[in-house]
């Protein structure tokens, strides 16, 4: 149980830092910290609302397996002796 406990955990970490690279290469709406990485740059460039598009579903899926990642780890933390 302690070995999937700490797979759980590294998981977790490593996709709260990748979740929140994602959400910051997300495009802004006004300024903001998206465009420091880039996000004013691709509005001249055109054609990028399929990358936007792929970068909302990657953040998703990012953010459902971080979530299933705290609910177990809960749940382990509730069950366990």
């Amino acid at each position: 149980m302690t070995v999937v406990k700490i797979v759980l955990e590294v998981l977790l970490v490593l996709g709260g830092l990748f979740l929140t690279l994602l959400i910051l290469l997300h495009k802004g709406k006004g300024g903001g910290m998206s465009d420091m990485f880039g996000g004013g740059v691709s509005n001249t460039l055109g054609g990028s609302s399929v990358a936007e598009r792929n970068l909302d579903r990657f953040t998703i899926a990012v953010a459902v397996v971080w979530f299933s990642c705290v609910v177990a780890l809960g749940l382990i933390q509730r069950f366990s002796g």
